[in-house]
């Protein structure tokens, strides 16, 4: 079972991939500094295998990225009770501890290779949010936890908006039947959308911030995309009203967020409601193990390879 020094025993860990010969062979990635704190994944919503399942790995995808990281999982709604499953607010109390001691080690040992400094220059730990976008309600309750922990861990924003995002919707859209995998091929998809609505939680902030990725969802497939919130009541009858009103008549309903931070049947009872088909919710697309790594890397002020998009398949 998962504790919060780590993954599980026995779950399968993704590891960083072998240098290709030659002299196109991409580059070795920069490896975790000394000393470097933990990168905590805040993860939404009731705590359950298929969740975990889902957050280790992204957190696999960010340690291929960058070797040598110490990544970690909180639940922000664990409550305590189910075994293998940490709250957020404890993973952080043991990150503070384990560090406060390391780094009095290191004080004691009284090396002057800069070790014990190496301890103190950033935070105990660095907690990113698996949202796509902003949620305001979800974030108070991630600071509360990081309050409550007694923690000066940091805590950065939502992974989005960013391209990488349009580029996963894409993906989903495709995957199922909505949408033309690569616009460079050209072939026709019978059930392939004509207008999309881009579905978000959040209220207003979170439907704006959505409204950037729904410009690039449109560029690439060439459709109107609306962004609405599960969240405010009619939002999404009023998008699908609007996208029919200009024209479209094939709707989809395009999940723009990683899945845990809703509940279960919330997207298909959305879907059903605007009488449209549904892709999935992005999930552990590749994508979003290299945007959390980016916010982790931001805060700490290293460098890693820059997430790139990659052509749809």
């Amino acid at each position: 079972m998962s504790s919060p020094t780590g993954p599980a025993p026995g779950l399968p860990v993704r590891m960083p991939r072998p240098r290709q010969p030659g002299r196109h062979r991409r580059p070795e990635p920069a490896a975790a500094p000394a000393g470097a704190p933990p990168l905590v994944l805040a993860v939404p919503g009731l705590p359950d295998t298929e969740t975990r399942s889902l957050a280790e790995e992204i957190l696999s995808i960010a340690r291929s990225e960058l070797p040598g990281l110490d990544a970690r999982i909180g639940y922000v709604d664990a409550d305590g009770a189910a075994e293998g499953y940490p709250s957020l607010e404890s993973v952080l109390a043991y990150a503070a501890a384990q560090r406060a001691a390391r780094a009095s080690e290191a004080r004691e040992a009284g090396t002057e290779d800069g070790a014990a400094d190496a301890w103190d220059q950033w935070p105990p730990a660095i907690v990113v949010p698996l949202l796509a976008g902003p949620d305001n309600s979800l974030l108070r309750r991630v600071r509360q936890s990081v309050m409550s922990s007694g923690s000066a861990a940091e805590l950065t924003d939502a992974l989005g908006p960013h391209p990488l995002l349009a580029e996963a919707l894409h993906v989903r859209l495709s995957e199922a039947g909505l949408a033309r995998a690569d616009r460079a091929r050209l072939f026709t998809v019978a059930t392939a959308a004509d207008g999309i609505i881009l579905a978000t939680v959040g209220g207003e902030e979170a439907v704006q911030a959505a409204g950037i990725s729904g410009m690039l969802l449109s560029a690439r497939l060439a459709v109107p995309v609306l962004a609405a919130a599960l969240d405010i009541e009619g939002d999404i009858a009023r998008a699908a009203d609007q996208l029919r009103g200009s024209g479209s008549r094939n709707l989809a309903l395009a999940p723009g967020l990683i899945g845990p931070e809703i509940a279960e049947g919330l997207a298909d009872a959305a879907a059903k409601e605007a009488d449209c088909a549904a892709a999935a919710p992005l999930g552990a697309y590749p994508a979003i193990g290299k945007l959390v790594l980016a916010k982790y890397a931001e805060v700490l002020g290293i460098s890693v390879q820059p997430p790139q998009g990659v052509p749809a398949r």
